[in-house]
């Protein structure tokens, strides 16, 4: 039995409005379900409006099928993928664009097409370098790999084994490794190097459904929730949703969330859905018994998720308790049994399984406790340096003051629809107070923006879908003005994007050239070499990580790098322990890494280079296209005793 849902308020539509103009609908306990909608729609795929919903797709993927493989991946320049996707490329997802927005018209009686819509949009965006890379797309993924490569290995986690650079930490949260390692069993593949590039699209289906769980909970109105999935998952550009913890622990926090609001309602309180039809006449009832039973059902499985999140990553149970303790404020779903529960789960974790992070990051909250500009700072150590970089800098302010701005919007003027999606609007600022707190290895910043983005896009989309139902002159002129800002709207949100998503893709595309190199360089050092390269960042850099140490040089202030790069040779000599072999990898993804992110000037890189190229303390081991490899050789010779070869 197909499910009854509203119509899209179109002319002629007579739907209620989540934000009736003024008035609220009359409560519906004592007269039991309101009528329903029309049911969903099926129109023969040749009639004109059928025809607007399937045409636009059909085009989009000729374009893209036609583009894909016309894209230079391979000699990625300073604007990424920008200009090396072709024309039609862009044209497909301004196509997509289109067809999205037309059939929004239908999203009450054929809800399936706007979702048809935000897939492709998905996978359109996501899977080019799935497609087209011929090794693992971005530096972290890598690592995460051979994390995983570790735990298949060994079988087991080694949570208090102390790691250079931070390592032990993926032992102490192993959630996500073993789920990886298992899934590498079970498709009976060599790694998870051989899907880890298709992460974000299914990172990307699994979040789709739980969100329109979630804003199905505040909205009947189709068009809302989708719209909703639509700038999230254009505004989802902080790069978490590759293989990763974050990515699959924000999963879990989303479907908790979706849980939470739907389901832990406080007793004696309206459920969503009952408070939803005061302002809502299309909203059913919920009967208290069904409710009963839905609630029942739901505490085992939040148990299990609220568990998952916690042996999965570190930060994600912060912000969940944050949120739950936002969601407290209200009277409706002030649980404090279900905070406490959660927060005393994650300091069970926090000192046991990770007792070692947690007592290390307790120490360093008096430095950065209330240090509200030092914890929200950016990532990097200097500016963003060249044409991408600062491109793409400058497209994450334009897209966070967009958002804000629209969402600021629908908060001042759908007043109806804030008193209802409340939970949605507290959410997003509960984790503000995280910047009171920490810099998160200067990541604070980025994760405070994902997980406020849920409920921004939600009420973004308010701005730009009028209020299903409402009538008056003011209504007509509202919807005569989205008509033409929604598409302009969500075509800029793209725009923005994209230079996001991949203006940074010369540090996040390595050639399988440059890889083997840096595995060979590997090969070559004994257990216990030191392992030193610019920066961490580039594929291969945390291969058999438990058998090295390595030092990453310029992941420090700048000033400190510019005193390096006075004597570079001076400056690493100077750090390399008495009598340890030592290595030093130089890789063009490194080069293009230090230089975009701004921990060294332009010709720093080259300086660098030259300089340990023409020292004798250090020999060449192997030099290409892709990089350079030098031993460090106080006494002339290499550790086997062999003499390098320059």
């Amino acid at each position: 039995m197909q499910q009854r849902v509203p119509a899209p308020a179109t002319e002629g539509s007579a739907l209620p409005s989540d934000e009736p103009d003024g008035a609220t609908g009359p409560p519906q306990d004592a007269a039991g379900p309101p009528p329903a909608g029309p049911e969903p729609v099926r129109l023969p795929l040749l009639h004109p409006q059928a025809a607007l919903s399937w045409l636009p797709l059909l085009a989009a993927a000729a374009l893209w099928a036609y583009a894909l493989p016309r894209t230079g991946f391979r000699d990625i320049g300073d604007y990424g993928l920008l200009d090396r996707f072709p024309a039609a490329f862009y044209a497909a997802l301004l196509v997509l664009t289109a067809g999205f927005v037309v059939t929004l018209r239908r999203a009450g009686t054929a809800p399936w097409w706007p979702a048809t819509y935000c897939v492709a949009m998905l996978v359109a965006l996501k899977a080019p370098p799935a497609l087209l890379y011929d090794s693992v797309r971005y530096a972290w993924a890598s690592k995460h790999d051979a994390v995983i490569t570790r735990l298949l290995a060994e079988g087991t986690v080694h949570p208090y084994t102390e790691l250079s650079g931070g390592m032990a930490a993926y032992d102490q949260w192993p959630g996500f490794f073993s789920l990886n390692a298992a899934l590498v069993r079970a498709f009976g593949v060599e790694a998870a190097a051989s899907y880890v590039n298709w992460a974000p699209v299914a990172l990307g289906l699994l979040t789709l459904p739980v969100l329109v769980l979630l804003y199905r909970t505040f909205t009947e109105d189709w068009r809302l929730v989708w719209t909703g999935v639509w700038i999230f998952q254009l505004a989802n550009w902080v790069g978490q949703d590759y293989l990763s913890p974050q990515g699959l622990s924000y999963v879990l926090f989303l479907a908790v969330l979706a849980i939470v609001v739907r389901h832990f309602v406080r007793p004696g309180s309206a459920g969503p859905l009952r408070d939803r039809a005061r302002l809502d006449p299309a909203a059913a009832a919920v009967p208290p018994s069904a409710s009963v039973r839905q609630r029942a059902a739901a505490v085992p499985l939040v148990a299990l998720l609220i568990l998952a999140v916690n042996a999965t990553h570190q930060l994600t149970p912060v912000m969940l308790c944050a949120t739950l303790a936002a969601l407290c404020l209200t009277r409706r779903y002030r649980n404090l049994g279900l905070l406490a529960v959660t927060g005393l789960v994650m300091l069970a974790w926090d000192l046991t399984m990770g007792r070692v992070l947690f007592l290390e990051t307790m120490g360093g909250l008096r430095e950065s406790l209330g240090d509200l500009l030092g914890n929200s700072r950016a990532g990097y150590a200097g500016e963003p340096t060249g044409p991408g970089p600062e491109l793409v800098g400058t497209a994450n302010i334009l897209m966070v003051l967009v958002l804000a701005a629209l969402a600021g919007t629908a908060v001042l003027a759908r007043r109806g629809l804030v008193r209802g999606a409340l939970p949605l609007l507290l959410a997003s600022a509960a984790p503000l107070p995280m910047f009171a707190v920490n810099d998160y290895g200067g990541e604070m910043l980025f994760r405070v923006y994902l997980f406020g983005l849920p409920g921004t896009a939600f009420f973004a989309a308010a701005a730009l879908v009028p209020a299903a139902g409402a009538t008056g002159k003011a209504w007509r002129a509202a919807r005569r003005v989205t008509a033409v800002a929604l598409p302009v709207t969500l075509t800029a949100l793209l725009a923005g994007f994209l230079p996001s998503y991949y203006g940074k893709e010369g540090m996040h595309y390595t050639s399988p050239a440059e890889l083997a190199l840096v595995r060979r360089a590997y090969d070559r050092a004994p257990d216990g070499a030191l392992i030193m390269a610019t920066t961490g960042s580039f594929p291969g850099a945390y291969t058999r990580y438990d058998r090295y140490e390595r030092w990453f040089f310029t992941e420090q202030e700048v000033p400190e790098n510019l005193r390096m790069l006075k004597d570079p040779v001076g400056y690493l000599t100077a750090g390399i322990p008495e009598g340890r072999p030592a290595y030093v990898i130089l890789t063009a993804t490194q080069e293009k890494a230090v230089i975009g992110e701004g921990f060294l000037p332009a010709d720093g890189f080259t300086t660098l280079r030259d300089a340990l190229e023409r020292s004798p303390l250090f020999r060449v081991v192997e030099e290409n296209a892709y990089g350079i490899v030098l031993v460090h050789t106080p006494d002339g010779r290499t550790p086997d005793g062999a003499t390098p070869k320059r």
